[in-house]
């Protein structure tokens, strides 16, 4: 991991940008520490770091303040990452059966999500390695946020991470309801009720395949970017229960 950036951001919280081989990311820390802080995972979509950097960075000084370390990493085929071909066309094959108000079927799901797992996973758990060697940083982990087939996958594969709150609203291929039935770590699971991007009976089978005996559904009324205050103060809490 090599550090390329570094500021203090005006809520007390140091944010650095880095590096992982080819990967860019960002960690969010409280500016002066007493004691190591557990450590929250940010999920994002495929949108790219620097086009959610708003949110994302809300999130983190968010839970900076509710005294944790707080990281993310760029997608693959995402933001300054080279593109992927395969990625792209998926992408492309589903904005098409979209538009013409066609369903997403398994195989453009399946073709879009499960390479970006299978990539995607392994990169989070090098930079999990990565930052629990730095000072300041110790466990217990956490994960937050999407797409949610890669905190579903991470919470199967990678025992460091103890609790997870999981966004619904990405497409979710039949692997991944057969390896939530594995999950057994704590969930929150927020779910705007009026997506207009997810399939709501999707989420809600997914919600009821995990294995864990402590999941919580928080429903809300409104589209993909309406999420009330109240439902990111519930997850920082759920966090707090399960980090502290």
């Amino acid at each position: 991991m090599r550090f390329t950036s570094e500021r203090r951001l005006d809520e007390g919280v140091l944010e650095r940008e880095f590096t992982l081989g080819e990967i860019p990311g960002i960690l969010w820390t409280p500016a002066s520490v007493s004691a190591p802080a557990p450590l929250i995972l940010l999920g994002l979509p495929l949108l790219g770091l620097r086009k959610m950097y708003p949110r994302l960075a809300a999130r983190a000084r968010h839970a900076v303040a509710d005294g944790f370390a707080a990281a993310t990493i760029e997608l693959p085929g995402s933001g300054d990452r080279p593109r992927w071909g395969a990625i792209e066309q998926a992408r492309a094959d589903m904005r098409r059966a979209l538009e013409a108000g066609e369903p997403v079927g398994d195989e453009i799901i399946d073709a879009l999500v499960l390479p970006l797992v299978d990539k995607a996973v392994p990169e989070w758990q090098a930079a999990l390695d990565a930052l629990l060697s730095l000072p300041g940083i110790g466990g217990p982990v956490g994960y937050s946020g999407g797409v949610i087939s890669i905190g579903v996958r991470l919470a199967v594969v990678e025992p460091r991470i103890v609790a997870a709150g999981l966004f619904a609203g990405s497409f979710i291929p039949r692997t991944t309801l057969e390896e939530a039935r594995q999950v057994t770590i704590p969930l929150h699971v927020l779910l705007q009720w009026d997506d207009e991007g997810n399939d709501r009976q999707a989420a809600l089978d997914l919600f009821d395949a995990f294995g864990s005996k402590e999941k919580t559904l928080q429903a809300n009324m409104g589209g993909h970017t309406g999420v009330p205050q109240f439902a990111g103060d519930a997850a920082a809490q759920f966090f707090t229960r399960h980090l502290k």
